[in-house]
């Protein structure tokens, strides 16, 4: 049984398939990510799920690009309320994203991850997942304030989650840091040191399971 990978494009997944793993490109996005990933846990069971690619490192968390991240949490942040300049979570609106229990879409990590993370020296925090990504420093701060001690910014990682939640798989989400979260640079992006960091963490993670 191989662990399953999921990325947002093929470029990414090109680091991946020489892996002993089974490699899902799903599209941009946690809708697509979510759909793909159950389709293939249906498919054919997984021992894990690993959600896997480049993302944007909030400033605060130390990381640059080229340097590798590891979820320690995965959360939705872009689903709740605004009222007036106030944020509401879906705890705080009494909802819930699972239809028969309380989940506030954020999801708990494999429990290897925090020793995975150790190991290959990198960044352990949550991993934001938003549909649209922050563009400037204030909307970078806010997320920074809500969520302390947060990673990284990706558009997949709640979306792969929530499909290996459903179906009772572990799941982890794998960041090559490309670029800073705030005001899109793209010129200034690493994509592939990113994508070597991405790869590292990769590996080194089906080390570990094994």
């Amino acid at each position: 049984m191989k662990p399953l990978i999921v990325v947002a494009t093929a470029g990414e997944a090109a680091r991946f398939h020489s892996l002993p793993a089974r490699v899902v490109v799903s599209g941009v996005g946690p809708v697509a990510a979510a759909l793909a990933t159950a389709k293939a846990l249906a498919e054919q069971a997984a021992p894990l799920v690993v959600s896997a690619g480049i993302g944007g490192a909030f400033p605060a968390s130390g990381l640059r690009p080229g340097d590798l991240a590891i979820s320690s949490l995965i959360v939705q942040a872009d689903l709740g309320a605004w009222d007036g300049e106030n944020w509401l979570t879906l705890g705080g609106l009494g909802l819930s994203v699972h239809p028969t229990a309380v989940h506030h879409a954020e999801f708990e990590v494999w429990t290897e991850a925090a020793d995975s993370a150790c190991k290959l020296r990198a960044g352990f925090g949550p991993a934001l997942t938003l549909s649209a990504v922050t563009g400037d420093h204030a909307g970078a701060a806010r997320l920074e304030a809500r969520y302390p001690g947060v990673q990284t910014e990706g558009m997949e990682g709640a979306g792969v989650a929530h499909a290996a939640m459903l179906a009772g798989v572990p799941v982890v989400e794998v960041r090559g840091i490309s670029n800073l979260v705030g005001p899109r640079d793209r010129a200034s992006w690493q994509i592939g040191t990113a994508l070597d960091a991405a790869q590292r963490g990769v590996i080194g993670l089906l080390h570990h399971l094994n």
